[in-house]
């Protein structure tokens, strides 16, 4: 079987680190670290990151230890973004969080995972992204959260 390939953002990262979501987020990172799916991050990630404290920047060292395949932005990611930019799906602030779908949809990943629960993981956002895809040409994309997706706490059923 073909191992789903996983664009995380900068979310899940932060997220090894947060009393909320660290089980999740490290329950992810062991499935990578096992082979269970492969990981996509990309030079969004990486800007991010370098603004990060130490602590988030190398929790990413640990990610990038393992079967990591890494996309860097195009001219057709952006004209995704601003088509998504143009229906005012978010606000022009949050351009990157646009970019990583436009990204994660351009480069036909199986699913973005994200702790975005404001502007990525909603419903209603999800289906004005998936539309714009859609009317663009490309598939729909799965939007999840790590505890919706990892193999963590799992291991007994």
């Amino acid at each position: 079987m073909k191992k789903q390939r996983i664009y995380i953002d900068t979310s899940v990262i932060g997220g090894c680190l947060d009393n909320e979501f660290e089980v999740w987020s490290n329950g992810l990172l062991n499935d990578f670290k096992k082979g269970i799916f492969i990981l996509v991050v990309s030079d969004i990630i990486e800007a991010e990151i370098a603004d990060a404290p130490d602590i988030i920047q190398q929790k990413y060292q640990e990610f990038l230890d393992y079967n990591v395949e890494f996309l860097e932005t195009t001219d057709e990611a952006i004209l995704l973004a601003q088509a998504y930019a143009k229906r005012r799906i978010l606000g022009e602030r949050f351009y990157r969080d646009m970019l990583h779908i436009a990204l994660a949809t351009v480069n036909k990943t199986d699913m973005l995972v994200s702790w975005n629960f404001k502007h990525i993981v909603r419903f209603d956002k999800i289906r004005l992204f998936n539309s714009v895809n859609i009317e663009q040409g490309y598939s729909p994309l799965e939007i999840y959260s790590p505890r919706e997706i990892t193999y963590y706490g799992k291991e007994e059923d």
